[in-house]
């Protein structure tokens, strides 16, 4: 045959009754089932279309029977993974007259549905490397014993009395339905009853001799200590590109497969960070990522995950995860809640990045027009530039304090280390501020019994962080209100203590060192940032942790602490 056209043949010829759907649907399987390569790739896309068309007007049992091993010999792995994904009866049959060889299989098993893995389980001569996949794919044996094992037990159970004559088993009324309590009915029930007896007895003794929580077990009400099911170890696993777990290790395999590793919801059986998806979609590693497993009591809790991206080595595409599923530890509770620190800090930083590049270009383009670099412009437009320019340098002022911020409160960044005295730089500070506080009648009271109060730190940086905290204090008074500021030592700490303005003291510890929603938009004349007092004051706190030392609120009072400089930088160099 130079040219086969039995496909094309098939397709059209309608199926105008139910024999005839037979029919077709019994040839497709032959020539689709067959080795033989086909070059009409249409048309065997329209034979598969048709069978699926074929098997909504066919019962299962009927195409079960058409696909039985006496029948049919199936050679086409396409074809037995189509029949693999329908109903339990046709899937059984497929896969009972697959004819495939050993590689083939092995490259079928892990593309079926996991019902058809545990069908596959059953048959015979697969060959031993099938065999150990199947059991890395923890595919087990859950099927009763068949019927023919325990039928010599069955005479024990029988009903005394008379046996049924043969002339009364060949009534005319034998396809009646049967009386349930007619003693054929009842030997039935009981050869049922002693299979699942003997299943039963024979699980309980293969589990009890094999470690806890090897396998998933029948709920049969055995109540055996040995049986209990305790907390699954560590293992394995592989993902497919939708992040779906396709392979575990035995122990745990059927209890997590088809389980999403990345999963934001919050209904389904594996739940997992938020940072889990994103770093998923960007084909990022996890690292120590949490996730929380409602499923079978040996995996169900809480776990790490800790795995990395595959790609495919021939075309380079991803192909899922690997990795390890582990138990949380005590100390991955600080580590998490550090990685979960560093992540948020990270995130504000690509935020500010993103801002920043287009007002960089907005401000650079302002420039250019008030300097007239492209020709000469208008003086209302060189005014207008000139403004422009000066709000985005107030913009990107406020970027530079939240992107400080981050840093310091992620442990990115510290404070240098030098040495100051803390009462001349508060002095020199309160001076600064009287050409704002004079006009206005108000300003600090400062005081200082001891002098001078060194402490360890930066001169440049001591001044930002006092000048941070004095201008939000300065700047949220109003006009007549004095505050107090005393500057003293502590023990082993220099102790700068502030009065709260009215509008500060009436704010609650939380909202103190936060931005305020509903505060006033006015621009004051005196101002520590554009994000207003609480994340100014946020970033004084953040400063002052960094140095070592605290500012925390004491009733209506603002304490900075610092440490004290026990001991000179120049005697700490010169030893």
């Amino acid at each position: 045959m130079h040219f086969d056209d039995r496909l094309d043949t098939v397709l059209r010829l309608p199926a105008t009754s139910e024999a005839f759907a037979r029919i077709q649907y019994r040839q497709l399987i032959d020539i689709l089932g067959s080795d033989q390569p086909q070059d009409d790739v249409t048309g065997i896309e329209e034979a598969y279309r048709r069978l699926d068309e074929l098997s909504d007007s066919i019962t299962a049992g009927i195409r079960a029977d058409m696909l039985r091993p006496t029948l049919a010999r199936l050679r086409n792995p396409r074809l037995l993974a189509h029949l693999a994904e329908r109903e339990p009866s046709v899937a059984s049959a497929a896969i009972g007259a697959a004819d495939l060889s050993e590689s083939e299989w092995l490259a079928l098993i892990p593309a079926l549905p996991v019902r058809a893995r545990g069908i596959l389980r059953h048959r015979r001569g697969l060959g031993p490397e099938v065999d150990r996949l199947l059991d890395r794919l923890g595919v087990m044996d859950r099927g009763l014993p068949p019927a023919h094992e325990p039928l010599e037990l069955v005479d024990e159970l029988e009903p005394e009395g008379p046996a049924i004559a043969p002339q009364q088993q060949s009534h005319p009324d034998a396809d009646a339905p049967s009386d349930p309590a007619s003693p054929g009915r009842t030997s039935d029930i009981a050869a049922l009853l002693k299979r699942i007896e003997h299943f039963s007895k024979t699980r309980r003794e293969s589990l009890a001799m094999a470690s806890p929580g090897d396998a998933p077990r029948l709920p049969l009400d055995d109540h055996d200590e040995a049986l209990q099911t305790v907390s699954a170890p560590p293992f394995d696993f592989a993902t497919d590109t939708e992040g779906r777990i396709t392979w575990a290790e035995p122990p745990v395999a059927p209890m997590v497969a088809g389980m999403r590793i990345a999963s934001a919801g919050t209904d389904g059986a594996l739940v997992s960070q938020p940072d889990a998806a994103t770093a998923f979609r960007h084909r990022q590693p996890l690292r120590n990522v949490l996730v929380s497993i409602a499923g079978a009591p040996a995996v169900s809790g809480d776990w790490h995950i800790d795995a990395v991206p595959r790609f495919d080595a021939g075309i380079g595409g991803f192909s899922g995860y690997a990795g390890r599923f582990r138990r949380p530890q005590p100390d991955d509770l600080a580590l998490t809640a550090d990685i979960e620190a560093q992540s948020e800090a990270n995130r504000i930083r690509e935020i500010i990045h993103e801002l920043k590049t287009p007002a960089n270009a907005i401000q650079m383009s302002a420039e250019i027009v008030q300097q007239n670099l492209f020709g000469p412009t208008p003086h209302e437009y060189r005014a207008l530039a000139a403004m422009i320019a000066s709000d985005v340098a107030y913009v990107l002022a406020g970027f530079d304090e939240l992107e400080r911020l981050a840093k310091l409160e992620a442990g990115a960044i510290g404070l240098d280390e030098g040495e100051c005295d803390l009462a001349t730089v508060t002095g020199t500070i309160v001076e600064h501020l009287q050409a704002f506080t004079a006009k206005r009648q108000s300003g600090f009271a400062f005081e200082c019994d001891e002098a001078p109060i060194p402490v360890s730190l930066d001169g440049a940086e001591a001044e930002r962080l006092v000048w941070r905290l004095l201008a939000v204090l300065a700047g949220e008074a109003v006009p007549g209100e004095s505050l107090t500021l005393r500057c003293s030592q502590e023990d082993s700490q220099a102790v700068l203590a502030a009065k709260l303005p009215a509008s500060l003291a009436s704010r609650d510890n939380e909202s103190l060192f936060h931005a305020a929603s509903n505060g006033s938009s006015a621009q004051k004349a005196i101002s520590a940032g554009m994000f207003g007092s609480g994340v100014s004051l946020r970033l004084a706190r953040a400063e002052a942790k960094a140095a070592g030392g605290a500012l925390q609120r004491d009733g209506n009072h603002l304490s900075l602490r610092l440490p004290l400089l026990l001991e000179p930088v120049s005697n700490r160099e010169t030893a």
